[in-house]
């Protein structure tokens, strides 16, 4: 089992819900988040996180319980869209794993 986890500008909610659902994903859940890039002069690994302008930014993280192969094919899917449309606020997706959870 894998943790899908997407981010994206709240603009593009119903986009990102229709690649998953494209996917085969059809149960998920969105939340609502605000984030931030500050410009502060130091160098980080994340610093095109959110594009390439600092500020505000109000977002969705969309995230599922999922298989790997569903989980690879919403990347790859998410890497597609990326390249063809170059936003300026890509969608941003990865995958963790899931080493236990409850039994119901």
């Amino acid at each position: 089992m894998k943790l899908l986890i997407i981010t994206a500008l709240s603009d593009y909610r119903h986009e990102v819900s229709g690649l998953l659902q494209q996917a085969g994903i059809a149960v998920f859940s969105v939340s609502d988040t605000t984030g931030y890039k500050l410009n502060n002069g130091q160098p980080n690994d994340l610093s095109n996180w959110f594009g390439s302008k600092n500020g505000e930014f109000e977002s969705v993280f969309f995230f599922s319980f999922t298989d790997d192969d569903r989980a690879l094919q919403v990347l790859s899917l998410v890497d597609q869209r990326n390249q063809a449309d170059h936003l300026q606020f890509p969608f941003r997706a990865f995958v963790l794993p899931v080493e236990s959870f409850t039994q119901i």
